[in-house]
């Protein structure tokens, strides 16, 4: 008799790493980005550039994984601020939350929180250094 074995193919993403997180994150809450994000329904090219600046920091994530990882973060900001709207129940958090705030803060439809100028909008992302170069150098 043969043993019929069963391979389970996981959908699940390796975790993202703090940095990686920190550096998406920042990427995401530039104001060119914001306003890319906040002006058209169809926003696949700039997650595609923010998967660009990810590779150019050292990371690898494609547009997919970037957009969903912005999509879980800006759920998590979400809910606990939604919590935290009900009295009587202590105050909760997520990971990121203060570095969320300063994109997500005070606006239901999650732009960013400062005034973006909407020409803008179509200009491309200058990719900045990895943040995982300064928690390295933290930890040291």
């Amino acid at each position: 008799m043969h043993a019929v074995v069963s391979v389970q193919l996981s959908r699940r993403s390796p975790a993202w790493s703090n940095a990686e997180l920190l550096d998406l994150i920042s990427i995401w809450g530039e104001g060119a980005v914001q306003s890319q994000l906040s002006s058209s329904n169809r926003n696949y090219d700039t997650y595609e550039q923010i998967s660009r600046c990810m590779i150019e920091r050292g990371h690898d994530w494609d547009t997919l994984q970037c957009r969903v990882k912005v999509k879980e973060l800006r759920n998590a900001y979400h809910k606990a601020c939604v919590a935290n709207r009900c009295s009587g129940t202590v105050h909760r958090s997520c990971r990121f939350y203060k570095e969320l705030d300063v994109i997500l803060g005070g606006d239901p439809t999650s732009t960013a929180k400062t005034t973006v100028d909407t020409s803008l909008a179509r200009m491309p992302v200058e990719c900045g250094p990895s943040q995982e170069k300064e928690i390295l150098d933290k930890d040291v």
